[in-house]
């Protein structure tokens, strides 16, 4: 059985450390910030100009001026602090930022990340990513295995233009957990339930390494 978003994000979440500054990007990521385990301490950043970032705020709790970069309501930590976009682009710019968690289109076996633009569709800007792919110490992708025709997302090498390069250290699917290999590949750590080998391997086109201790995603 695939992975849903909070799972994915679920997962994810398990490798946030103690101490960490994490940048949350669009999308899938934004949902870890509702599993981050209470025990330890981690400050989230978001590129509009917060730090301290708290979980999504219940309905009655709304402040519609207060949003991430995605333009999602939040709460602030205690502590929280607003600065401008500038200030958080020289934290990230600077390596601040332990940890970036992003959505992607494409990620190839190199580690290359595609997730910005679709030729011949209209976008509003590249946003944060490429200065987060660039400076970050620790980038974790989220995303669908596959698209919705069907194709891989996996990739030997992207075909969209490109966010960054040789940068993504891990990917969560709904299919499963990989890293990249330095040498480049896939390397399958982890597989969804009720997901075969068999299945990952037919829907990965880069080149797919099984772990020797691959084993099942608990939850």
């Amino acid at each position: 059985m695939a992975l849903d978003k909070n799972q994915i994000a679920q997962v994810i979440s398990r490798e946030i450390k103690n101490g960490d500054y994490v940048n949350l990007g669009i999308g899938i990521p934004t949902l870890v910030a509702n599993f981050i385990p209470a025990n330890i301490d981690v400050v989230l950043q978001s590129e509009n100009g917060l730090l301290g970032i708290g979980p999504f705020p219940a309905i009655d709790h709304i402040d519609p001026d207060l949003i991430n970069a995605g333009k999602q309501t939040i709460t602030m930590a205690t502590g929280a602090s607003l600065f401008s976009s500038a200030d958080s682009f020289a934290m990230i710019r600077g390596g601040h930022v332990d940890l970036t968690i992003l959505g992607a289109m494409e990620v190839s076996e190199n580690g290359d990340i595609a997730n910005w633009k679709i030729p011949g569709k209209m976008v509003k800007g590249m946003g944060g990513a490429m200065d987060l792919v660039a400076s970050a110490k620790n980038i974790i992708v989220a995303m669908q295995h596959k698209s919705q025709d069907g194709k891989s997302k996996f990739l030997k090498n992207c075909t969209l233009p490109l966010t960054g390069q040789r940068c993504v250290k891990k990917v969560v699917s709904d299919l499963g957990v990989f890293e990249i290999l330095p040498e480049g590949g896939f390397l399958l750590i982890e597989y969804a339930p009720q997901v075969s080998i068999d299945e990952i391997k037919q829907s990965t086109e880069g080149k797919l390494f099984i772990s020797d201790n691959v084993k099942e995603i608990t939850f």
